[in-house]
Order: structure tokens, then sequence, then C-alpha cells
């Protein structure tokens, strides 16, 4: 086979009897929990309350329209978008610092590394959303935008960042996931660089690159490419971290999810519906990803 033509097509893989056996347990276990849900616990399903929730008929303009869980959802996508592109800022930042020649970079980078990682996400979430809605948002001036604003009260800016009625609180939270996230960001970025053989480094600076130059013609470029898959992977992640800051009142999907289960008392439906709605956003986003790094593979080939 010549460099040129393609790499032979992997084996199709085929069904053993394990994996029947599998998935013969797997139906067993989903017959026993209705079972269950059914006869013991004596449940009444009653999906199409639930699922007007999702989606409504208005009488006023004769249509469907989304209801509550879809803008819910659309909120936790907003949080994970703006969360992961400030967490990428810090975590490059502080990836960069956690391999820096200066002693105190790599101090204060190595400390918000392990003051993170080593908090409960909600003790984390609980002390700097407080911190950030009593401190940092009134010296900023955050909680007196005018709402009613040009630049405040138009759609582009509700597709953004939702109702500006609500906008300090989706701040606060995707600060608050951003500084979480970036922790695990840094390390990320922090590995990329240092994957990058200390050879290439030292052979750039005997050519009189400085050590700002070495980082942007030779290290980064190559580092980028291993650092992507994961950063695909915490995105995801992100979107189901997301779900924490229903506890701070953020109405995104699970805080809505919560107010739903109350008021029309059908706990198993809405559950089992905002569990699928989660799966299929971050399978949709996983198969995405997938398809974008086998191309930019075949593209390098």
């Amino acid at each position: 086979m010549d460099r040129t033509s393609s790499p032979p097509a992997p084996p199709k893989k085929r069904l053993s009897l394990v994996d029947f056996a599998l998935f013969a347990g797997v139906a067993a276990l989903l017959l026993y929990a209705g079972y269950r849900v059914n006869d013991v616990l004596v449940y009444n399903w009653s999906w199409s309350r639930v699922i007007n929730f999702i989606i409504r008929y208005d009488e006023t303009s004769g249509a469907y329209v989304a209801n509550l869980l879809l803008f819910g959802l659309a909120t936790t996508l907003r949080l994970a978008v703006w969360a992961t592109i400030l967490a990428s800022i810090i975590g490059v930042v502080m990836g960069y610092w956690r391999t820096s020649e200066n002693l105190t970079l790599r101090i204060l980078s190595r400390g918000y590394v392990e003051l993170i990682r080593n908090l409960p996400p909600l003790v984390f979430i609980f002390i700097f959303y407080f911190f950030i809605s009593s401190q940092i948002f009134p010296l900023l001036g955050i909680e007196d935008i005018d709402r009613s604003a040009v630049l405040v009260d138009n759609p582009m800016f509700r597709v953004l960042f939702g109702d500006p009625q609500l906008f300090p609180n989706f701040l606060a939270g995707v600060l608050c996931l951003a500084m979480f996230e970036g922790a695990y960001i840094t390390e990320i970025v922090r590995a990329g660089i240092q994957s990058v053989p200390h050879g290439q480094w030292e052979a750039a600076r005997a050519i009189g690159l400085s050590r700002t130059n070495v980082l942007r013609d030779v290290v980064l470029p190559q580092a980028l490419r291993k650092i992507l898959p994961p950063l695909a992977g915490q995105f995801i992640t992100l979107i189901k971290d997301s779900a924490i800051v229903s506890l701070i009142s953020i109405q995104e999907l699970t805080y809505l999810a919560t107010e739903v289960a109350s008021t029309t008392t059908k706990v198993f439906e809405t559950w089992i519906l905002v569990g699928a709605m989660y799966f299929i956003l971050c399978y949709s986003f996983a198969l995405l990803f997938g398809w974008l790094e086998r191309r930019a593979s075949r593209n390098r080939r």
C-alpha cells in the first residue's frame, strides 16, 4: 500500500452472545423498573401534561409555540456557550502561566487550579455566586443597567443572553461556571503545551526566538491539535454541569424542570423527558465534534 492510498476499512463488528445477554439484561431491568412504578407505587402516567410544557398550542396565533422546558434548554445552551468561551480564555492564560518560567505566575495558576479542583462544585458555586452578586456587580453597575434600552431590549440580545430582566442572574451563572470549568481547561492547555518535545523549545531558542515567539510559532500550533478534542469533551461536560446553577435560581433546564415537576406532580415523566433532552443535546454535539475531528485528521494526512 502506497502513501497516497487510504487506509483499509476496519473490519465490521458482529454481535456476540455476550452482547445479546447484555441487551436482555438491560431490557429486563427496564421492565422491572416499569413494573415497580406501575404496580408497587401505583403511579398514574400522564405524558400529555408534561409535554405541554415543551410545546403548547397558542390560541392567539393559532400555532404551536415553545414552552418552559424549551426556554430552559435554550438558557442551558447559552450558559454552556458563553461559559466555555470565558473558561477557554481563563484556561489559556492560566495554562500558559502553569508552564511559565516566572515563579509567581506558576504559584498563582497552581493555587487557582488546586482551589477549584479540591472544593465541591456546589460549595464553590454558592460562595462565588454570592460574592459576585453582592460585591462585584454593584461595583460594575450591572444591577443598574436599563433593561428598556435599545441595546438591551432587542431580539438579538434575547437570542444571545435571554430575558433582559434576568440578565444579572444569567451573567452570574456564566461567571460561576467559567471560573469552575476554567481550572480543568487550564490543565488541558498545560498538558498540551508540555506535550511538545523539549528539544523543539531548545531549537527555537537557539535560533534567536523569544519565549513568546516560540509559543506562538512553534509550540501552540502543535499543542492545539491535542487540546481541541478534550476541549470539545469539556464543552459537553459543561452542558451537564450547568445544572448546578439551578440551585442559585438560574432559570435553565433543570431549574424549570423542578418547577414543572412540582406544578404537575408528574415527577417521572418530567425528569425522563428532561434527561432525554440533555442526552439529545449532548450526543448531538458529541457526533458533531467527532465528525470535525475525523475531518481534521483527513486534512492533516
